[in-house]
Order: C-alpha cells, then sequence, then structure tokens
C-alpha cells in the first residue's frame, strides 16, 4: 500500500489524482459545452446564474456518491482492488473516447438558461457521476479510515468541474476556437495524461 502522507491520498497517488481531476474537468462534456454555449448565446451573466445550478448540482452529486462508495467498500471490502481495476478501466476508457471524440458535436445550449437549468444538468450528468465515483473509488476508499476521510474529498471535487466550466464560460468563443484548431493535439495530450493516471492505479 502506497505510504500515506497526513493526508487521505498516499501522498504518491497525488499527482495521479489531481491529473485525473484536471483532465477530467477541462475536457468537453455536457456541462463545459453548456456553458460555453450558454455564455456565446445569453452572455456572461446569464451564463453565471446557470453555473450557480451546476456548481449546487455538483456538490450534490459529489455527496451522494461519498455516501455510496463508503457504505459499497464497507460491504464489499474484499473487492476493493478490483474496484480499483473497474476505476483504472474507466480512466483509458475515457482516454481512448477522447483521442477518438469531437469535441463540437455535444453543444447544446437549450432554450433556458437559468439555474434550474444548470442544477438539472448536473444531476443527469452521468458523466460527473462516473468522475465522481471513480475518484473516491480508486483515489481514497482503500486509504480511508473513517466515512469522513472520504467525504473531506468529495468536499474538494465540486471545485474541479464547475472551475472547469467557469475556464470554458469566460473563455467563450475564443476556446472553441482553440479546440477546433488544435483539438488533435490537446486530445492526444489528455489521453496520455489520462493513461498515467490509470498505470498509477494499477501499480499502486
Amino acid at each position: 500500500m502506497p505510504e500515506r502522507s497526513g493526508t487521505v491520498i498516499p501522498s504518491s497517488l497525488i499527482p495521479s489524482f489531481v491529473l485525473y481531476c484536471v483532465v477530467s474537468a477541462i475536457t468537453p462534456g455536457p456541462a463545459n459545452l453548456c456553458s460555453l454555449a450558454s455564455a456565446v448565446k445569453y452572455g456572461r451573466r446569464q451564463a453565471l446564474r446557470q453555473w450557480r445550478g451546476i456548481f449546487i448540482g455538483f456538490a450534490v452529486v459529489a455527496f451522494a456518491s461519498s455516501i455510496a462508495v463508503w457504505f459499497l467498500g464497507e460491504v464489499m471490502n474484499r473487492y476493493l482492488r478490483v474496484m480499483a481495476w473497474i476505476g483504472a478501466g474507466y480512466i483509458l476508457w475515457l482516454a481512448w473516447h477522447i483521442l477518438h471524440s469531437d469535441s463540437g458535436a455535444e453543444a447544446e445550449a437549450g432554450t433556458h438558461c437559468n439555474f434550474l437549468t444548470g442544477l438539472l444538468i448536473q444531476l443527469t450528468n452521468a458523466k460527473i457521476m462516473i468522475f465522481c465515483m471513480t475518484a473516491l473509488a480508486t483515489y481514497t476508499l482503500p486509504y480511508a479510515d473513517s466515512y469522513w476521510e472520504v467525504l473531506s474529498v468529495a468536499v474538494i471535487l465540486p471545485f474541479t468541474g464547475p472551475v472547469a466550466n467557469l475556464v470554458w464560460l469566460f473563455a467563450g468563443t475564443a476556446l472553441q476556437r482553440f479546440f477546433q484548431n488544435r483539438q488533435r493535439a490537446a486530445n492526444i495530450v489528455m489521453a496520455l495524461l489520462l493513461m498515467f493516471c490509470a498505470i498509477s492505479i494499477i501499480l499502486s
């Protein structure tokens, strides 16, 4: 087992955890693309109203994930290693998906742009559900001594995805142009970083 360093996540896994959070948060997904499209279509002020719902929705999913992961770990303690492999498998799938994705195909702002639509975007967003479950189950649960340690990491997660949403929101068309013009290179780099995360989990 990796050495603990005063934090829930072992020091040897912190770089992998950070990379996983950053790459997963910044890549195109329903919330990021809605933030981009809403800013372009409705303006920054209206898009920020939607973003507040996105943040709260992410926090709700992260909290629910911490409960699910902890009780799953309590019941199936002997299968934690299997869960780590499943998490690594999902990360490798995400890397493959990024490598073969078309970033412009999913953007859709919808007919409304407010707190409620932002909340619904996250509560129905499978990407962040899997992201939270994977992050907690693979990087935290095997090394946590109590539910509060799992929860302490879950509290951090809403400051990953929603912060990336703000990047997409404020960058607007400039960020969209960046992905269109350099999409292949950006996808390769992010896929390689995710592969590093998966290897770190398997070898830990």
